[in-house]
This record gives structure tokens, sequence and C-alpha cells, in this order.
């Protein structure tokens, strides 16, 4: 063979390469995927997982923090019922892969078929048609959910959009009690008997809930952001009274705000939001129950925060139920020290930490002098700067001029603690975009 004739040649075979990978990266990019596989049900052809071979990071779209013990649930579990999870996301991607917990089970959990799909609308079981994926586990559709653990599932090529609701469903057809859970979601989810992971009708979901079970979270190969900012608090993040079904809680206020901003052209991070909040949560102390129902703050940091996917900030409203909680009064030095380890285990992995002082709570039947002067000796030490590398003064933006020891009667649900929806907006509008720029370096 000539020089010439093995130029010619090598050239043919580079064309030929290029060509198979572009197919390749057009047809993960659409959301295609492998081929099209029959459904179990056969009712309809259902994709099945693969992996993602298009470009961007992996970030968090969606998360809610596992709570404790579904009550009812000791026993049986979800044993031969289908859970259909439903999720809001705050970014959207070509791919995606869901995080299932059984941190407070006492047996394996076995979950035979899971499947993500595209709700076909707002407050539905059903899904789009065609959008359905299987999803495996190491290449497997079954896995075993040892007790105490969570799993990670394979990526599966899925078109996710920003803002959209996700049905992520599993089956488990044996013993599995009790449910690891996160209650008060603010959002209808859905069960009903019977292997129905693959069911795009909706019809045999018989039973609503207002919680998350399994599902801990969703994350996206994305090239919409770069990095995931993390909420993290207790009711007040969790979106405790706002109107369900409406993702009124401030962290989806705050992600709206920002994609608003990037699409005007505002120059700031790219940037998801997810949601780590859990109601009654405290720094320092668990709640109750083997292993600790409600985790502390310093306690389950590391899961909910730290290991979540390319983390650049995390914003902690977390205190006031360590003083409204606590028997007596609670040492607000021993509070704020709380405070500052989550920044320390923060900093560590070069994390950035906006901090929230702590918002009025009424003449609730907790509330004793003493534990207003906590509050207020823990707020003005993070107005000081010494405890976050930003402050967001939720306290100032919510309080009544008239009462500052009290909610402002626009921004209150009734509960003299938790705002309506027009709080929760006002909250996340109380807080600098630019605050979301820069770095902490990793100390070590």
């Amino acid at each position: 063979m000539t020089r010439r004739h093995g130029y010619a040649l090598l050239a043919s075979i580079v064309a030929l390469i290029v060509a198979l990978s572009t197919a390749v990266y057009v047809s993960v990019a659409a959301g295609t995927g492998t081929a099209d596989r029959t459904s179990l049900s056969g009712s309809r052809p259902v994709r099945p997982s693969a992996a993602p071979a298009s470009a961007g990071v992996w970030v968090g779209t969606w998360s809610a923090a596992p709570v404790g013990a579904e009550p009812g649930t000791l026993a049986e579990g979800m044993t031969g019922r289908s859970v259909r999870n439903v999720v809001h996301t705050s970014v959207g991607g070509t791919s995606a892969r869901v995080t299932l917990s059984n941190l407070y089970g006492r047996t394996p959990l076995t979950v035979t078929h899971a499947s993500l799909a595209l709700a076909a609308g707002p407050r539905t079981a059903a899904a789009q048609a065609g959008s359905t994926r299987r999803l495996t586990f190491a290449g497997d559709t079954k896995v075993v959910v040892a007790a105490g653990a969570q799993v990670l599932s394979d990526a599966v090529a899925l078109a996710v959009p920003a803002g959209g609701d996700l049905l992520v469903t599993t089956y488990s057809p044996v013993l599995s009690g009790p449910v690891t859970y996160h209650p008060t979601a603010r959002q209808t989810s859905y069960a009903g008997p019977g292997d129905l992971t693959e069911d795009e009708t909706g019809a045999g979901y018989t039973e609503q809930v207002d919680h998350w079970r399994y599902l801990t979270a969703v994350d996206v190969l994305s090239d919409e952001a770069d990095g995931t900012v993390v909420a993290f608090g207790d009711s007040l993040t969790d979106g405790k009274n706002s109107t369900a079904d409406a993702n009124a809680r401030w962290p989806d206020f705050l992600n709206r705000r920002l994609r608003t901003a990037l699409a005007a052209g505002r120059d700031l991070p790219r940037y998801s939001v997810v949601n780590e909040g859990i109601g009654g949560n405290r720094v320092l102390a668990d709640a109750r129950g083997r292993p600790g129902e409600n985790q502390a703050g310093i306690r389950r940091f590391r899961r909910d925060v730290l290991d979540r996917p390319n983390v650049r900030i995390v914003v902690v409203d977390l205190g006031i139920n360590d003083i409204l909680r606590t028997p007596g009064t609670v040492d607000p030095d021993k509070l704020l020290a709380g405070l500052r380890d989550l920044v320390r285990q923060a900093h560590a992995r070069g994390i950035k930490v906006v901090g929230a002082t702590l918002m009025p709570v009424g003449e609730r039947s907790t509330w004793t002098e003493a534990r207003e002067g906590v509050r207020q000796r823990v707020n003005a030490e993070i107005r000081s700067g010494r405890v976050y590398d930003a402050v967001i003064d939720f306290d100032r933006a919510l309080r009544d001029p008239h009462d500052p020891r009290s909610l402002r009667a626009i921004y209150d649900s009734g509960d003299r603690l938790h705002p309506n929806d027009r709080g929760y907006e006002r909250m996340a509008y109380s807080f600098d975009l630019e605050y979301l720029k820069g770095s902490t370096a990793a100390r070590l």
C-alpha cells in the first residue's frame, strides 16, 4: 500500500468514527436512548435505562431529606403496592438518576421494578405517553436496599424539563416495613395495588398522600446548571402551611427568581436549588427513635448537603426549634457552636455558607422572655458576620415593624410561626443573588 492510499484509508476511518459518535449524541440528547422494549404489562413500549452520552454536569434538581418511619407501616411497609412519588424539578437535563432510602427500615427493602416518567400534568398520577423509563441499579431492575442504607440508580436518558413534574415509581412485592418517608411534602403523591411502575394512565393509583416515600433525591446531567444550592433548614424551609401542589416554598421561589435573572442576562452563577428542610429540625438534637428520627442538623449535614452532587452554596436557616423545643432554655453559645460546626464542615469541602437570622415566633405556648433573649443573642451574632460567610436577614424581612417579636400579618399563615405563600416569596426576595457568587477554599 502506498503512503497516499494509507492516508486515504485513515481519513475514511476517522470520518466513520465521527459520524457514529454524532449519531449516538443526537439520539441520547433527544431522549431516545436505546431501542424501545415492550413493557412487562404489555400496555405500551417502555424505554429502558441507558447510560448518558451528552455533555453536562450532575446537579441536584430535587431532594427531600428522610425524616423517619411512616406510621402504620411497621410490619408490611408497602408490600404488593406501587408508590408513585411526584416531584418538581428546579433545572432540566438530558439524563437523570434517583436515590432511594431505607434509612428507617428494619429489614432489607426489595424493589423489583422502578421507573421514571414525565407527569402528564399537574395533580395527576398519569405520565406523558412514551416518557416512562425503566430504572436499573448496577444494571439490574431489581435492587435490595439494606436497612439503614440508601442506593443510587443508574443514569437513564430522558429529556427532563426545568420546572416540570416527574413521577418516580417503585414496586416492592415482599415485606419491607417500616417505610422511610418525608411527611408534610406539600405535594400530592400516589399509591396503588400491584405493579404499576409502567402504567402511564394513572388509573390504578387509588391512594393519595401528602408525603414522599423512599425517594430522597433526583439528579440530572445538565447543561443548564454548573452547581447546586442546598437550602438546609426546618419547617420554614420545608414549606409548612404553603399551598399544596403549588411549589410555594421559599427555595422554590428562589429557584424561579434565579432562573428569571439568568434568562434576562444577569451575570450570575448557573445553579440549581434543592430543598433539604425538615419540619421540627434542630441543630443539636434528634427528635426521637432509633436511629434518631428527624436527625439533628450537625448529624445529617454530610448526607443531606456534603454528599449531594456539585454543591457550591448551602443556605442555613436553622435554630428556632432548638430555642422552642429544648427543655428549659438552650445555651446560646452551644447553639452558635453548632451553627459554626456546620460552617466548618462546609468549608472543609470548599462550600460557601449563607446563613439566615431566626424569624420571630410571637407569643406561642412555648415562648418565654428567656427564649426570646436567646433568639436575639443568636441573631446579633449572625448579623455581626462571625458565623456565616454571608447573611440573609429573614427576621427583618418578615417581622411586624410595630411588634418586632411577631410576624407581620400579611406574611403570617395563621400560626404566628410559619409564613403563608406571600411570606415565603418575601423570604426568597430578601436573598441577595450576588451572594451566589464566589466560593470558599477548602480548608484541610
